[in-house]
């Protein structure tokens, strides 16, 4: 059953991060860094930080009810019901060459580029209003997974010490400038406009960002060895990852 409330969803992402420490699966580095920013959400929430929040709780639960279901589907073996968007990035996690800041880039590209735009419009349709009225909290839920995962991000060093060596390559259509997650969020609103007003555009839209996933692991010439090297010095061990990643802990900003 979809989660019903922001709790159920923090039980859920808890149940995906233990099930992946029990069974060194890599689908717990996205699950940790997501669980983070649903209890800052859930925090936001009870300090009035937001719009409005209860609406902002629906939008939580339907935003991360897309994850969630995508993952079952996977794990249950029925790929055929998962986004193009989340195949690519479960598909990944069997790959022991993918560096753990692309498992993230994967999964932050498929829920931020494809699910939250979908997830935006089905609560405007829900809640009977424009789609401009829930901009602020569309902003206000990318500020957060964006400031989170940049922290994340920043952390990584405990796991991968030599990942600073990305920014060599800032010139260079790297990954890095690939997933960013400013046009990530522009986009993503894009995309809730469109489908809002004409429908019928996610199975492109999936398709593109499919093809975007493709990109941040399908690296080239420099930076194909500077993602290798990187790779030789990063931990190899996911339970472990996971556990550093779960157990990170830094203050939240505040969204106003």
């Amino acid at each position: 059953m979809p989660a019903q409330t922001i709790d159920e969803v923090i039980l859920r992402l808890e149940q995906i991060i233990s099930d992946s420490i029990t069974t060194d699966n890599r689908a717990g580095y996205f699950a940790a860094l997501y669980h983070k920013v649903t209890c800052r959400v859930k925090q936001g929430i009870a300090s009035g930080e937001f719009q409005d929040g209860p609406r902002m709780e629906k939008l939580d639960v339907v935003f991360a009810n897309r994850y969630i279901t995508a993952y079952d589907e996977w794990t249950a073996k029925n790929k055929p019901a998962v986004s193009l968007s989340w195949q690519i990035a479960f598909t990944q996690l069997q790959k022991r060459s993918v560096l753990v800041l692309q498992h993230l880039l994967l999964g932050m590209n498929a829920h931020i580029n494809l699910d939250l735009g979908i997830a935006v419009v089905d609560i405007a349709r829900e809640y009977n209003i424009p789609l401009q009225q829930i901009h602020q909290d569309f902003n206000s839920i990318n500020t957060i997974l964006a400031a989170l995962s940049y922290e994340v991000i920043n952390e990584l060093n405990r796991i991968s010490p030599l990942l600073s060596l990305l920014g060599k390559h800032s010139g260079n259509n790297s990954l890095l400038i690939q997933f960013a997650l400013s046009n990530a969020r522009d986009g993503a609103w894009c995309f809730a406009e469109d489908l809002f007003n004409n429908g019928n555009t996610i199975a492109s839209r999936d398709q593109d960002i499919n093809k975007l996933g493709g990109s941040i692991v399908t690296t080239k010439g420099f930076i194909r060895l500077t993602v290798f090297i990187i790779h030789l010095f990063e931990l190899k061990n996911p339970s472990r990852i996971t556990t550093i990643l779960r157990d990170y802990q830094k203050t939240y900003i505040k969204v106003h």
